[in-house]
């Protein structure tokens, strides 16, 4: 078996992509189904931040819900849910821990991926996957500063004549984000004659080495440390050409990231209301005696859930138009899935710009309602503004705000910003 693009459109009348089916979930029963998860996801997230408690046994009760499996048609086991639903399913839990919802990043991503994907024996057995509950993390971007223009990470059939048996990967990730949960990593490398692939990396295996190295001061229980690779075994049908991800994933691993932000935002709300109605005692110059009645101090309560509001506000909005891209690649129409993708493109791009402000202004302002006993330990409430800073840091949004105005002064195709990942151009994507 060689492992080859397949550039045909859909014959007439089918679907280019089967499982990517109208939503039937409500927000409600997803509501019901999770929420009391997140809750209780919640309570532990003070103390888990305090002590950089790593949150396996809160990552298992989500698989064991069925968060996983939450995009998959609920004709197919799953639950339905459309992507802006799911998009507001990790804004809650990005409310409850944003260390638990970024590692559902990966996952996610790859399940989209596989809908996106025509009907196949090796994409069934990857459906099955994911409604048993297997779990998916990352492993993309090169350790050591590498780059698309000089992937070191090598993966080889162990009999060159044959493709279709197995292979072996060679090579170092950072930022290998849920690795530490997960049964597989999603793993891009390429072939010595230039071809890049991902690969589907079973975990637990011999020459799969993950360290908890991620030295950042935010989003610290993420597993977002290296991960190497020796000789690790692939099996062929777990290999898939980087060429066909799914068009929207670099909005999607986006759309994540501002998910949590929005969470982050709401969460800041909620801690500050509780900090400020703790307050026993108030300024003498300030304009009452309970800290809570000052119309000043409630005065920055109010701009922080307006901030919350347009986070989550952006997030819902943004996220809705990826809905759009997934249901014009399920009719096969190349046309209208790059018009629908440029859409989206400029709508999330005007979301992380308008999230990050919100969620860095909000974790800052909210200790204007609290004095000196708001930056206590105790509370821990720093880790809104660092775990903000950090997301914020993924993608910077210098760049994404030139990249609005070349859209709307010039006309600029902003889905091109990153390339491609084919051969002739991997010499020049960063």
């Amino acid at each position: 078996m060689t492992i080859t693009t397949n550039p045909s459109a859909p014959t007439a009348g089918a679907s280019a992509a089967p499982l990517l089916v109208p939503a039937t979930a409500t927000d409600a029963e997803l509501s019901a189904r999770f929420q009391p998860i997140f809750d209780s996801i919640a309570a532990g997230n003070l103390e888990r931040e305090q002590q950089r408690g790593f949150p396996f046994e809160q990552v298992r009760w989500l698989i064991d819900a069925g968060l996983g499996r939450v995009r998959v048609p609920a004709s197919r086991g799953g639950f339905g849910a459309s992507l802006r639903q799911t998009f507001q399913l990790l804004t809650d839990l990005g409310e409850a821990d944003p260390n638990v919802a970024h590692v559902w990043r990966n996952h996610l991503a790859f399940v989209e991926d596989r809908l996106n994907a025509p009907l196949s024996p090796a994409n069934e057995v990857w459906i099955e996957r994911i409604l048993a509950g297997e779990f998916v993390g990352g492993g993309w971007t090169e350790a050591n500063n590498g780059s698309f223009a000089n992937l070191k990470t090598i993966l080889t059939p162990v009999d060159a004549a044959d493709e279709s048996g197995p292979w072996r990967i060679s090579g170092a990730k950072f930022y290998a984000t849920g690795s530490l949960y997960a049964d597989w990593l999603d793993v891009i490398g390429r072939t010595e004659d230039g071809r890049l692939l991902t690969a589907l990396v079973r975990r637990e295996q011999e020459g799969v080495e993950l360290v908890d190295d991620w030295r950042g001061f935010g989003q610290q229980t993420t597993a977002s440390g290296s991960a190497t690779y020796r000789d690790a075994h692939v099996d062929a049908d777990d290999l898939f050409p980087a060429v066909e991800r799914f068009s929207y994933q670099a909005l999607f691993y986006q759309t994540s990231l501002l998910a949590v932000l929005a969470g982050i935002t709401k969460a800041t709300q909620r801690d500050g209301i509780a900090a400020l109605t703790s307050r026993k005692r108030n300024y003498s110059h300030g304009l009452a005696d309970d800290p809570a009645e000052d119309p000043q101090l409630l005065q920055v309560i109010g701009r922080v859930s307006a901030l919350a509001y347009a986070a989550e506000s952006a997030v819902q909005r943004s996220s809705a138009t990826l809905d759009q891209v997934a249901a014009a690649h399920a009719t096969g129409d190349r046309d209208a899935e790059h018009e629908a993708h440029v859409f989206a493109a400029v709508e999330t791009t005007r979301a992380q710009v308008a999230i990050i402000e919100a969620a860095l202004t909000a974790t800052t302002i909210v200790f204007d309602a609290l004095g000196s006993s708001g930056v206590s330990k105790d509370r821990a409430l720093d880790r809104h503004w660092r775990n903000a800073r950090t997301l914020a840091s993924h993608n910077p949004r210098v760049y994404k705000e030139r990249i609005l105005g070349e859209w709307f002064v010039h006309g600029s195709d902003p889905t091109r910003i990153y390339g491609d990942l084919s051969p002739a151009a991997a010499g020049q994507s960063a």
